[in-house]
């Protein structure tokens, strides 16, 4: 179950009681005449089935009451209600499958804004991979990948594109290529100073390495992994039981990729630097088409759950 809390103006406050007692799926409405003080209003509180709420969100964003009062949503992580049980079930659809459009949209602006932290964490990761390609070393590769952030912005990417929403499109868009060209940069720096004090060599980069040799080989497999790893991703970042990003983190060879090309070009190999290039956009190309096509299929088959579900309660009532 979702939690929302409302803050209406005293002249919608009917209309958005009515849209919430007509949807399938909430439970527990309360409201709070002229308790809101800024903006003032009324509150509304009630709990909705996960199922339920995209179409209740859209609905009081058509009462526009995100510019002329307030919607807040909230995870319900324990509900000991029958009333609660009950919308559950009366909802269409399994809450796991939902999405919400708007949560996704908020939580892909904030992953893919272009930071401080954003750039320190990619940059950070990066240089832990670059230790990791020299010394031939899988922890170190494997550490690097769960560290970099760059799966925000390659779902913000999918989300713009599923939603039309062209700024969030280039705003991710801008995070992914300042991101990574910034933490190259600053990686070949890195690369440099470790082999000034003789931590790098150019001997243990283009020596045998059985480890890691895959970051700068591309291949089709390559872009298969990125694939699966873009649809497990955007699957759980969508489902109420997401459990599996930090397992797609290290399971695309980006942040490896982009370190490899940094540490092969602070020593002028150009062989090593434009294979690990292609593995890096190779990888962030199917990251983000199998984040695209997901967002889709989940959007149509929602859709026809919902259809559905709607032509039987017509042949009901009639």
């Amino acid at each position: 179950m979702l939690h929302l809390r409302l803050i209406t103006p005293p002249g919608q406050t009917e209309d958005a009681v009515r849209l919430i007692e007509k949807t399938v799926g909430t439970a527990h409405l309360c409201v709070l005449t002229g308790a809101a003080r800024d903006p003032a209003g009324d509150v509304i509180l009630c709990d909705v089935a996960r199922e339920s709420a995209d179409d209740l969100l859209s609905g009081l964003k058509n009462l526009n009451l995100d510019t002329t009062g307030s919607i807040a949503v909230e995870n319900v992580d324990l509900s000991l209600s029958d009333r609660a049980d009950r919308a559950e079930k009366e909802a269409p659809g399994e809450g796991a499958d939902a999405v919400l459009w708007e949560q996704l949209t908020e939580a892909t602006h904030e992953e893919s804004t272009l930071s401080v932290t954003y750039l320190a964490f990619l940059t950070l990761a990066t240089m832990i991979a670059a230790c990791g390609v020299v010394l031939d070393n899988a922890i170190l590769i494997v550490g690097a990948m769960a560290v970099g952030p760059e799966f925000g912005p390659l779902a913000g990417i999918s989300t713009a594109a599923v939603q039309r929403k062209p700024r969030l499109a280039l705003r991710s868009l801008n995070a992914l290529l300042v991101g990574f060209a910034a933490a190259i940069v600053l990686t070949v720096l890195f690369s440099l100073f470790m082999d000034a004090v003789g931590l790098f060599t150019q001997r243990q980069l283009e020596g045998e390495r059985p480890q890691t040799g895959f970051v700068y080989a591309p291949d089709w497999f390559s872009f298969v992994v990125a694939v699966l790893a873009g649809a497990a991703g955007t699957l759980s970042l969508t489902s109420a039981k997401s459990g599996a990003l930090v397992g797609v983190a290290i399971s695309v060879t980006t942040v490896p990729a982009a370190a490899n090309a940094a540490v092969a070009l602070s020593y002028g190999d150009t062989t090593q630097t434009w294979g690990s290039t292609e593995q890096l956009l190779l990888n962030l190309l199917g990251i983000t088409l199998a984040g695209t096509l997901t967002l889709l299929t989940q959007k149509h088959l929602w859709r026809k759950q919902h259809a559905r579900l709607r032509r039987r309660r017509g042949t009901t009532s009639v």
